[in-house]
């Protein structure tokens, strides 16, 4: 399965069909990603290469005398892929082949040199896999070389064993080569699989249409769909179809992955839904970090000082009503959150007192990065928090004076809850042990590019 894997990783993305048709990332596999999976090709293939040879039937003697033929090592020093345009990918091996015949009175080694040319179709299956399938192979063969020290036979014997393992080869190469493709198909389907956004959260990617094929690159349009407790997140219909700008992102890159505004729009939705925006922030009496309590507040609105003589702490109780909304401009990404704010306090019985709430707008810098196959990010504040007052249990309430002394108590621990849960991360397309490396995210006017190395990991 490791050969598969390896040599897998040049299609190593995405999956079936759900009915959907407008996708929410773009993801293109460069030419500079052939080099490495022509690198990371080469073990995997020599070994699948390395078939059974029959025995060789020697009727030169007087009795029929069958004689064990080995490979014994198979090395490819030259293995080169490139893409066909329209079709899927090429691929060229120069192999030298190690043969021990197993003779009286001394074993014959032979070197066969082979040049095998094989091409893959990549396409959509008929449930939106991509399938990656063997049109055409190719085996030629050179004259073999005997190796130096080893037992000499007749030169009518030597084309004998020649033709008996060429037609061998030229048959068990190729449906190697196949098997060995075939079993990619397997690989791809671990995309399928939901990947957590949360503890109750999930995405699923899946391939949408059949692949764009260039000399250039191998482009997969992929939608994703978000499940919360099993359901699917649905946006409203937009019309706009996400495409990727060709060319853009960092020259040289294995990978550029375009990531549109309908998946940011559906990540966000889907925290919303799930609650994770919601935070309770819970003041302290004598804390110098925490002035929630009815003590301060009652220094700016007497009713509060009236109803509660005594310290008591306060609760911002912070509910997402709307959805965040997040905003791609050149080389700037921003967040608007919107939240109600309800300020409790604490009665002597342990009951809250709803004191009065807040509108509260709060804009927020996004700044994106890559970690392994996730999408992170960590935001700042741009401005002052904005508060308007909703309602009041406690007569006139003077907003700006409200904000100096909740501002940090709110302030800070909205950013550490918020940053946590962006920390967790947006899992990206991947399959099973492929990972991003040396990523550069880069925003653009509405989506997002991500350039980046790939590698295996087992």
């Amino acid at each position: 399965m490791a050969q598969v894997c390896r040599l897998g990783l040049l299609l190593a993305l995405l999956l079936p069909v759900l009915g959907a048709s407008k996708p929410a990332t773009v993801f293109r596999l460069n030419r500079a990603m052939l080099s490495y999976v022509s690198e990371m090709g080469r073990a995997p293939l020599q070994r699948a290469l390395k078939v059974t040879v029959p025995h060789f039937l020697d009727w030169s003697r007087e009795v029929l005398h069958p004689t064990r033929i080995q490979i014994v090592n198979v090395q490819i020093p030259r293995l080169h892929l490139n893409f066909i345009d329209g079709f899927g990918v090429r691929l060229f091996a120069a192999a030298n082949f190690t043969f021990k015949a197993l003779r009286d009175p001394e074993p014959l080694e032979l070197i066969l040199p082979v040049i095998l040319l094989a091409d893959a179709r990549v396409a959509q299956g008929s449930i939106g896999t991509p399938v990656v399938s063997i049109s055409s192979c190719f085996s030629f063969f050179n004259n073999p070389i005997v190796v130096d020290g080893s037992h000499s036979a007749a030169p009518a014997l030597l084309v004998l064993m020649q033709q008996h393992i060429k037609a061998v080869l030229q048959n068990k190469l190729c449906l190697s080569v196949s098997n060995l493709v075939q079993g990619l198909n397997v690989h791809l389907g671990t995309l399928i699989g939901l990947k957590p956004v949360g503890p109750e959260s999930q995405i699923r990617y899946f391939m949408i249409n059949a692949p764009v094929i260039t000399n250039d690159y191998i482009s997969l349009d992929i939608n994703a769909v978000l499940f919360l407790l099993g359901k699917p997140i649905v946006l409203p219909v937009d019309a706009t179809r996400f495409v990727l700008p060709e060319p853009v992102g960092t020259k040289g890159a294995m990978a550029t992955l375009g990531l549109s505004q309908g998946l940011f729009d559906s990540a966000l939705l889907l925290l919303q839904k799930a609650g994770a925006l919601n935070l309770d922030i819970t003041g302290q009496l004598n804390s110098d970090d925490n002035r929630l309590n009815t003590s301060v507040l009652g220094q700016l609105i007497p009713e509060v000082a009236r109803q509660f003589p005594e310290p008591m702490p306060v609760v911002l109780k912070t509910r997402l009503g709307g959805t965040p909304v997040a905003m791609l401009h050149a080389d700037k990404a921003t967040l608007r959150l919107q939240p109600f704010v309800e300020v409790l306090a604490t009665a002597s019985n342990s009951a809250f007192s709803s004191l009065f709430s807040l509108n509260v707008t709060v804009n927020l810098s996004l700044q994106l990065s890559v970690s392994k196959v996730k999408l992170q990010g960590t935001t700042s504040l741009l401005g002052k928090v904005q508060l308007t007052v909703a309602s009041s249990n406690v007569g006139f309430i003077d907003a700006d004076q409200v904000q100096a002394v909740m501002g940090d108590v709110f302030e800070d621990p909205l950013l550490d809850h918020l940053n946590a849960l962006l920390d967790m991360g947006l899992a990206l397309p991947n399959v099973v042990n492929l990972r991003y490396v040396t990523p550069e995210v880069s925003v653009r006017e509405g989506y997002v590019v991500i350039s980046s190395g790939l590698v295996y990991q087992h």
